[in-house]
């Protein structure tokens, strides 16, 4: 099977990179929105690169690099009335809402702000760039991937000329 690469959205004050090189691993649960449930339940295998981004910051950026660990599995919150993500219409035997377990790889030397990205010409194509893109999981190709890993790994980006 072939590697798929992601990028997964948490507000940093609610769950930050840092909180996840901490815990070394997480359940990415409270996930809402049909369509990303859907791509953990039928996309996202073990092995799966993903990049954790920080929205809602002041610049929203990619800040590092989870691993999926673990399959899709009903999300505990939906079934949990003390949870902000609590879903009253659901049953343990029937649940909607899915999540998938995700490890930590990587944080990155520095920030990718979205404005860098939104200037990079060879990142044009990707989902988050594209007017209306809300989604808090969504895929990313394996050259967009690289390229935003590679601009993470570098002290500093400032003076650099933008890719052909």
């Amino acid at each position: 099977m072939t590697k798929r690469y992601w990028l997964m959205k948490s507000e940093p004050s609610a769950y930050s990179i840092d909180d996840l090189k901490r815990d070394k691993s997480t359940l990415w649960e409270g996930v809402r929105n049909y369509q990303a449930r859907n791509f953990m339940m039928k996309e996202m295998k073990v092995g799966d690169q993903a990049l954790f981004y920080h929205s809602n910051a002041d610049p929203p950026a990619a800040v590092g690099v989870a691993e999926v660990s673990g399959l899709a599995e009903p999300d505990p919150t939906q079934f949990d009335a003390s949870d902000c993500h609590y879903d009253p219409k659901v049953a343990p035997s029937n649940p909607t809402w899915y999540c998938v377990r995700v490890k930590f790889k990587e944080k990155f030397a520095r920030e990718v702000p979205l404005p860098e990205m939104r200037a990079r010409e060879d990142l044009q194509s990707m989902v988050l760039l594209q007017k209306g893109s809300r989604l808090s999981i969504q895929p990313v190709t394996g050259k967009e991937f690289k390229i935003i890993c590679d601009l993470g790994s570098r002290a500093a980006a400032i003076g650099r000329p933008k890719s052909r």
